[in-house]
């Protein structure tokens, strides 16, 4: 809202000032620090009304250090990081922009669904929203996501392609939903082409030629499979993520801190791929608009952090599903958005671990049970207790620290990331 107002006054009263919203960086960094304040100062209020309505964890007893203390505090504070998200992003972002339409679309859906959960837990059972439920959900908004990705023309890269390479060209006609073919630097003898067009192509970390088809994947060349094999692809990615970041929710600040660091590594990679110098540079796609999409990052992050104010240990507030389904999904939507959803494994490799984790302890035990019996299988688990975190709970390590270690994890894998845009 901010950036068309401010942007009539530049066009219509030539404004002091008035222009610095056109550029990304400073509606980002002001995106970021009024999520942190909201989320700081508005989430004392929503922790009062919390407690005073008496929506607070229920705690079984694991046997961990300092658990049942944390009975009663309030939950569903989720609802603090999304509130502080949409307000920067609803003042800052060209509302227009189909990349934060899916954004919003995504954190208010999973949300929901999150808060649907979290409310029944407090007045229905404490099983809360069943499974089977919760999967349909996130398959729902997956689907959207993913068919707007698909199918929708604002979404698209462009190229630039010389006129004498005939091979490039006509392949990109051929093989590509070309959507137009400009050209460019007309006062050249070989002059260039910006090509726009639909593609599912992605980007591959490590790799110098950093770029693959999903199209590849139909290896029999059926007629409509490419648009089936992607839409479960996207919709497999949103859901595991989500779930990853559900799982991660365990101790204090956690969740929040590592969601955090994933979120400024993708809002930076964000900003690159939206910037034709940066992008012609390292050798990345270029995204036109998905600049608009690294505010969208920034205001996440700042959330993340002012969450943390309230939520380090120890919390005076937990996120719930509320938050931590919407975090997930935000996160996998945003880098499908930017194509750099095949570095999550790395990026997200605190969420991924917390996931394998429990399949693994579960499958080992099946394992053991099936083998030497119930008690054996009882007695030998593969982890003390799962997911990973609690298992170095049961260590008898201090629960900051544990926090604080997997941050360090955290930040060196999107320090990795990072580096791939020049490591190939």
């Amino acid at each position: 809202m901010l950036y068309y107002l401010f942007d009539y006054l530049d066009k219509q009263f030539d404004l002091i000032g008035a222009g610095v919203f056109k550029y990304i960086s400073f509606r980002a960094a002001m995106s970021a620090v009024l999520s942190l304040l909201i989320s700081i100062i508005y989430g004392k209020r929503v922790i009062a009304y919390l407690r005073k309505k008496q929506i607070g964890e229920d705690v079984r007893n694991l046997g961990l250090q300092g658990q049942m203390e944390k009975k009663g505090t309030p939950t569903m504070g989720g609802i603090i990081i999304i509130g502080s998200v949409l307000i920067p992003v609803l003042l800052f972002v060209k509302l227009d922009n189909i990349y934060v339409i899916l954004l919003i679309c995504t954190m208010i859906g999973l949300g929901f669904i999150g808060f649907l959960d979290d409310y029944l837990k407090k007045t229905v059972s404490k099983e809360g929203l069943k499974g089977k439920f919760k999967i349909i959900g996130q398959v729902g908004i997956g689907l959207l996501v993913a068919v707007t990705l698909y199918y929708n023309n604002n979404v698209y890269v462009q190229e630039k392609v010389l006129a004498d390479d005939v091979t490039a060209l006509a392949t990109l006609h051929q093989e590509e939903k070309v959507l137009e073919t400009a050209r460019v630097e007309k006062s050249e003898e070989v002059p260039y082409y910006q090509v726009i067009y639909k593609t599912t192509r992605t980007n591959v970390p490590f790799l110098k030629d950093n770029q693959f088809d999903y199209k590849y994947l139909n290896l029999f060349q059926i007629e409509g499979l490419d648009s089936i094999l992607y839409i479960l692809l996207v919709i497999f990615i949103i859901t595991a993520v989500s779930n990853g970041a559900n799982i991660t929710d365990g101790i204090d600040g956690l969740a929040a801190g590592t969601s955090a660091i994933i979120g400024f590594t993708l809002a930076v990679f964000a900003y690159l791929s939206g910037n034709t110098i940066f992008a012609q540079y390292l050798n990345i796609m270029y995204i036109p608009n998905i600049e608009e999409a690294a505010i969208f990052g920034t205001a996440f992050t700042g959330a993340c952090v002012g969450f943390l104010w309230y939520n380090s240990f120890p919390a005076q507030v937990f996120m719930g599903d509320t938050g931590s389904l919407s975090l997930g999904g935000v996160i996998a939507v945003l880098a499908l958005c930017i194509r750099k959803e095949l570095m999550l494994p790395l990026l997200c490799g605190i969420f991924l671990v917390e996931n394998l984790s429990v399949i693994l302890q579960v499958a080992y035990f099946k394992y053991q049970k099936k083998k030497h019996g119930i008690e054996y299988a009882r007695a030998h688990r593969l982890f003390k207790m799962a997911p990973l975190h609690h298992h170095y709970q049961k260590k008898n390590i201090p629960e900051p620290k544990i926090v604080t270690r997997f941050w360090i994890v955290g930040i060196v894998l999107a320090i990795l990331c990072l580096v791939t845009l020049k490591l190939r």
